[in-house]
């Protein structure tokens, strides 16, 4: 069966993001969030966000709570921060897939694609 993992990297500190929050919203009619975790200190969440029966084609959100970890790591921010909660959509097709989204994060700057 499918699966939906993700890893956050802090690319100013040379390190995972450990601590940082990430809800999972699927987009229909009506945006539903289906759960909200935090990473490990590998800056991965211990089990995959979607797998299983709950593994659904469609589209969907994360968004990571970047200001709030910033903040946390002492990184001197704007008033209002140029990153605080990022969001990325994107489409699940293919039910036996492994989909894997990382985000590779700074305080001025992230990159995301599809991993393995």
């Amino acid at each position: 069966m499918g699966r939906l993992t993700t890893h956050v990297l802090d690319t100013a500190l040379g390190k995972p993001a450990a601590g940082l929050v990430i809800e999972l919203w699927q987009m229909a009619e009506q945006a539903i969030r289906i759960k909200a975790v935090s990473t490990n200190g590998d800056g991965r969440v211990d089990e995959p966000l979607l797998s299983g029966d709950a593994f659904r084609s469609g589209i969907y959100e994360l968004r990571f709570h970047a200001g709030d970890y910033l903040r946390r790591q002492g990184v001197p921010l704007s008033s209002p921060p140029f990153l605080d909660v990022i969001p990325i959509r994107f489409g699940l097709s293919a039910s036996e897939s492994h989909y894997h989204v990382p985000l590779l994060l700074s305080a001025h700057g992230y990159s995301t694609y599809r991993g393995s």
